[in-house]
């Protein structure tokens, strides 16, 4: 049974205090380059304004990721400014020792022991200013990536640098910071960018500038075919919603399903139309759908709704806005029904917010760490950064891993592109290794997994694969 009217707003208010406890994250979870790398932004950092606005780029002259940044960091970025290298890599190396998680310290200490040597440039686009957690995520991958790499020895000898670009999840900043790199001929791909409404607004200008964009977490069907230098090391929506729309008809057996999803966003858009798609077409049916984006979203009264239309699952497709939302419709749901969620979900929120009334939710994701028992990645990760990483910091990784490996080929933004395009290309990943259909999407299949009972993430629940 439901809760009642009382019950229910006091539910809502109790989860929205725990959402701000959760709210701190948990592991899961300008000159041309042309050939010469000698051209490349070897030493200088930059801020850039355009106009009114600006946009915020560092490769180590300042601190992006503010929240308890050390004093060891702040000096690091003071001496990186000027140029001391020496005295940048000591305070970097110190601040990492206190705090081994930060991907931020990592960057701008890989950099700067790159100095004013030559070096070939790549950025990451990631939303600092609006989901930091996120941010952190894709950066972790992107700096382990850049760590081995360097340690390697560099692409064919000379070292990957990296900037950072803090595009807030906002399509119009993330369209500023991709005119300010397409404009610095020395970078040669950007990984990014988060959000799929926001990818796509920067896969525009990435396009007319003809600067490699990978995407390692817009799944939308939007991004497939978008042009000939766009690619995502993430499956395209239509994997999952196929994995889960067969997995209700056939491993549960329930035929119909209400959607919850946000009108406003067109990851979640795409995910609720895939799956309704896959639905039908397996036979199954759609029986409401509900905008958790709604102001009048009532998750009591959708769900007594659901249950009068012969609901027999609930499929939970929300983005990253409106995850209170899908976690208070699991909180009214309390099992009554199986839930199904889309990769937006798995994080360390649902695992601490929806509690024991999240068990048995699966969802469908790109990666998971217990996959592929054969990949050196997942205890890589674990000894560089002291705990698990989730599939946002994988495939930020795979990202980063592709993009250093068409530089072998060729260290031009055209060639670039050219490799990454080849029918024969792949690169080492996360998980085997990452090629590209012609559509620029990543040639991969979803993986289910589901809530239970654990002590990995420290919360009482951990995602793992559904057997």
């Amino acid at each position: 049974m439901a809760k009642s009217g009382k019950e229910t707003i006091a539910l809502v208010a109790t989860l929205l205090v725990t959402v701000g406890v959760a709210g701190g994250g948990a592991w899961f979870f300008l000159k041309g380059s042309g050939n010469d790398p000698k051209g490349s932004n070897s030493g200088q950092n930059f801020g850039l304004n355009l106009g009114a606005s600006s946009v915020a780029i560092s490769s180590g002259d300042r601190i992006l990721i503010t929240e308890n940044s050390s004093p060891d960091k702040q000096a690091g970025v003071q001496a990186a400014a000027t140029g001391d290298f020496s005295s940048a890599i000591a305070k970097f190396t110190t601040s990492l020792q206190a705090s081994r998680n930060d991907p931020e310290t990592l960057i701008y200490l890989n950099n700067a022991r790159i100095g004013n040597q030559p070096s070939y440039s790549i950025a990451a686009s990631v939303p600092i200013g609006s989901n930091v957690n996120a941010a952190k995520e894709i950066l972790r991958g992107v700096a382990q990536a850049q760590d081995e790499i360097n340690q390697a020895g560099g692409i064919n000898g000379t070292a990957i640098k990296v900037l950072i670009a803090d595009d807030r999840n906002d399509p119009n900043t993330a369209q500023q910071v991709a005119d300010a790199l397409v404009k610095n001929a020395s970078v040669l791909g950007v990984v990014g960018n988060f959000g799929s409404d926001v990818t796509l607004a920067a896969a525009k200008v990435y396009q007319a500038g003809q600067l490699v964009q990978i995407s390692p977490t817009s799944t939308t069907v939007q991004l497939s075919g978008f042009g000939n230098y766009i690619f995502r090391t993430v499956p395209s929506d239509r994997f999952a919603a196929n994995a889960l729309s067969r997995y209700m008809l056939r491993t549960l057996q329930k035929k119909k399903t209400a959607v919850f999803f946000n009108s406003n966003s067109t990851y979640s858009l795409s995910l609720k139309n895939e799956f309704t798609t896959a639905v039908f077409g397996d036979g199954g049916q759609v029986v409401t759908e509900f905008d958790l984006g709604s102001p009048n979203f009532n998750p009591d009264n959708s769900f007594k709704q659901s249950i009068a239309k012969g609901a027999e699952v609930l499929m939970l497709a929300p983005n990253s806005a409106v995850l209170d939302q899908a976690l208070q419709v699991v909180a009214v749901n309390r099992r009554q029904l199986p839930l199904l969620g889309g990769d937006s979900a798995y994080t360390s929120k649902t695992l601490q917010v929806g509690g024991a009334n999240a068990i048995d939710l699966v969802l469908a994701v790109p990666w998971h760490l217990q996959a592929d028992p054969n990949s050196q990645f997942p205890r890589n990760s674990a000894k560089l950064w002291g705990g698990d990483v989730n599939w946002r910091t994988a495939l930020a990784y795979d990202a980063a891993k592709a993009i250093s490996t068409g530089l072998k080929q060729s260290s031009t933004r055209e060639g670039l592109q050219k490799a990454l395009s080849n029918s024969s290309f792949a690169a080492s990943g996360s998980a085997g290794d990452v090629q590209f259909q012609p559509s620029g999407d990543r040639n991969s299949a979803a993986i289910l997994v589901k809530v239970s009972a654990g002590k990995r993430s420290g919360t009482g629940y951990d995602f793992v694969p559904v057997k």
